[in-house]
Formats: structure tokens, sequence, C-alpha cells
């Protein structure tokens, strides 16, 4: 499999790039890499059209791009030059397996970064890993719906979760998941390759959802069947302007606002099924 890599660069950084990742992700682009001017973005060769993106590459906020076609076995050498470990407070080491191991965390997962989201650079995903360590997840069976790398899979079974349940619908995720699961000696975690028609008769304590605003909608109906009574539900992936649509639509289908979090414009809403 091929994909395009798309090289921005930007008169200034903010709010330029966040806004970009939240829009080229709409377009189908599935990771993202920060570099000191700019960003990079990857899409499968077979979903990339020139012209879906022409519009915005023409915003006044860019100073150059560039697209070229990468080989799959160029990309972890791509992601070494770029991949520096996370810290997610004093509670959460992220590292790849070239890192050496950090010490005075509560926990550390370690991550083969390739072509999936959620290595834990974005926002979203630090949010929503910050959040997993205030839940009660001890014998609770959880949902990680687009589970990417699996990095919050992992997290949620470190954290005393009894089962967790792991969907994405993309190849390169799901065999991405199952590597990373495997290597952090993770046994309660079932990675499977789908969407959320695979969630149908299945049910949750928490549900954590760290997609896109659009299919977080599309989704909701699917997540109240499935989302037990007093049941807790994360999502991110949008923007903080975007919290009170999601609020008013999660709404419609029996979900309880909770709380919001917030980190550089992006956001987390918690909420509790009625």
């Amino acid at each position: 499999m091929k994909y395009i890599e798309l090289t921005i660069e930007f008169k200034e950084l903010d709010p330029w790039r966040d806004i970009f990742v939240a829009e080229l992700a709409e377009f189908g682009f599935e990771s993202f890499v920060e570099t000191k001017t700019g960003l990079l973005g990857y899409i499968q060769e077979s979903l990339y059209k020139p012209d879906m993106i022409e519009v915005l590459l023409k915003n006044d906020a860019t100073a150059s791009h560039s697209i070229q076609t990468i080989a799959e076995q160029n990309w972890n050498a791509e992601w070494e030059k770029n991949f520096d470990p996370v810290f997610v407070d004093s509670k959460l080491a992220i590292v790849a397996p070239f890192h050496e191991k950090p010490i005075g965390f509560e926990q550390t997962i370690t991550i083969m970064p390739k072509m999936s989201f959620g290595t834990g650079h974005h926002q979203t995903t630090w949010l929503m890993s910050q959040r997993l360590f205030e839940l009660d997840l001890q014998n609770k069976d959880v949902l990680d719906m687009g589970t990417g790398t699996g990095i919050l899979a992992i997290l949620a079974e470190k954290l005393g979760a009894r089962s967790v349940f792991a969907p994405d619908i993309d190849q390169w995720s799901y065999e991405n998941a199952i590597e990373n699961v495997e290597h952090n000696f993770c046994k309660k975690i079932e990675v499977v390759l789908g969407g959320d028609s695979l969630i149908a008769n299945k049910f949750f304590h928490i549900i954590i959802a760290n997609i896109n605003k659009n299919v977080l909608i599309q989704h909701f109906s699917v997540y109240s069947s499935s989302l037990l009574f007093d049941g807790i539900m994360l999502i991110s992936g949008f923007f903080e302007t975007d919290k009170e649509d999601l609020i008013r639509e999660a709404e419609k289908h029996g979900f309880i606002f909770d709380n919001v979090f917030t980190k550089e414009g992006w956001a987390l809403i918690q909420f509790i099924k009625k």
C-alpha cells in the first residue's frame, strides 16, 4: 500500500496547523507529524484526489506545500526521525521501542509508530489519556472506537478494565494495534477490523471515541444502544468550538452532559448515559 505525503509550510503556525489537521482528517488523512514550520499529512494513495484539498491549500495561511508518494516500507524511518516521547503529566509515558524507558511514571506504554492515529502527540489523544486516569476502570467493559494505534485500549487495560473491544476500519491501524497490544503484554483487548456495526448487541460501562465530529454524530445512536445506564462516554477529536453542536446531538440520544476538558483549542466531552 502506498501513501501520499503532503508537506505544508505555514506563515504562522497558530492556529492554522491545528485547523488544517482537523480539515485534512475530514478528507481522509490518517496521520500527521508536526514540524518546526508546518505539518506532514498522510493519506492512502487510493483515497487521495488533488481537487479535494485544492481550496484548503489556497488559504493565505500557507506559505508553500508539496506532494509526494511514499512506499510503505519507508514509513518507520520517517517516524523515527520525528517521533519523540509523550508525557501525560507524571502519570503516563508513551515511548517507541527505540526510546530509553523513562522512570517515575505510573504507566509506560510502548507504541510502534506507524501509519495510525493516536501516538499521544495529538492534543485529543493526550486529553483522552489524562481523563482515563480519573475514571474507575476496575472490572469495567470498555469500547475504544476507532482504536488507531491501540494506545487508549492498552491504557484502559493497564488501569484495570475487565475487557476492551477495539474496532478500527483501517487495515493498517488494525494490524498496528494488534502489534502494540502484544508488545505491551495485554490480554484483555480484542482488536477487530470494521466499524460501528460490530458493536451491535454488545454492552459497555465506558465508551471512548477519539474520532471526528461528523463520525461521532453518526455513531451516537449506536453508542446509546451499547452504553449501559450510568455508563460514561468520552468523545474527542474535534475543536472546542464544536462542543455545543456535539452536546446538543448527544442529548437527543439520552446522553447527559457532564464535563468538558480542553487543550490548545481541542476538546474532550464527558457524558453520562441516563
